[in-house]
């Protein structure tokens, strides 16, 4: 990956939105663009740096105030648009987000607001039958994930050390918890949810795939043509199993996960 791209999300943006059309207007730290896929329309969604971001929390790449309201609004768009048609477009949310915005500013004029207003934006595209794939490049972490992907149908990551999902970055968690990062890290070997390497992700049945590619930041022709039919395929299973997240509950690690779910509609 060289100098002309702005992170890893970046990137990988650029290359799968080659010849599509770029939205224009919205703040310089998301990217939208609609092209076609197999002849099947989707809008691509990324969240990129902005050194110049009018609020300087949110200049590497996280989600602030502006990142979630603008996200909300690209996406409400796409179902605004597509809602009398009967095919809609896909949404495929590039993820590679190092955290939310931390400030007092962003807490004061209510980023809670602004990020769940994203992530109910990917919902509703999703129930009303938009299918939502996350490709998971880089890092997805705390509520900038929540935010942007977590409510996809399906996920997609890449095999590779830089990708990580999580809560929050170690040195956080490691006070959180009381523990030095080692402690963390080794404690993290028999509790996967703990770790933060995505192999140990994966063993929690949220992913529908992942992904082996040599280097991430300098893909090759082969490397984006899998890529780009692993987000077809999904797209494809997306519109057969319906709107429901119910695939990602089959992973051992989420046994307990399924029977509290259980136990509560025998309940209720």
């Amino acid at each position: 990956m060289n100098s002309t791209y702005l992170s890893r999300g970046d990137y990988w943006f650029s290359l799968l939105t080659d010849g599509a059309r770029q939205r224009q207007g919205q703040c310089a730290s998301i990217k939208a663009a609609d092209g076609l896929l197999n002849d099947r329309p989707v809008r691509y969604v990324a969240v990129v740096p902005d050194a110049g971001n009018h609020f300087p929390r949110a200049a590497r790449g996280e989600v602030g105030l502006l990142e979630g309201w603008t996200l909300g609004e690209v996406v409400e768009e796409a179902i605004g648009q597509d809602k009398d048609n009967a095919v809609k477009r896909a949404i495929v949310a590039v993820v590679d987000v190092p955290s939310q915005a931390y400030g007092r500013r962003e807490e004061a004029f209510g980023i809670h607001q602004a990020l769940a207003g994203a992530a109910a934006a990917y919902a509703k595209a999703r129930l009303a039958g938009h299918p939502v794939i996350a490709l998971i490049v880089g890092k997805a972490m705390s509520g900038a994930f929540l935010a942007h992907g977590y409510q996809a149908n399906e996920l997609i990551a890449f095999n590779d050390p830089a990708v990580m999902v999580h809560a929050m970055g170690k040195e956080s968690a490691a006070r959180i918890t009381l523990r030095s990062v080692e402690a963390l890290e080794k404690l993290a070997k028999t509790i996967p949810p703990m770790a933060y390497d995505i192999e140990n992700y994966a063993t929690l049945g949220l992913l529908a795939q992942l992904m082996d590619i040599p280097n991430p930041d300098r893909a090759g022709d082969d490397d984006l043509a899998r890529v780009r039919t692993a987000l077809s395929d999904a797209i494809a299973k997306a519109q057969g199993q319906g709107t429901g997240l119910a695939n990602r509950l089959g992973a051992q690690n989420r046994h307990s996960s399924a029977l509290v779910r259980e136990r509560m509609r025998q309940e209720w």
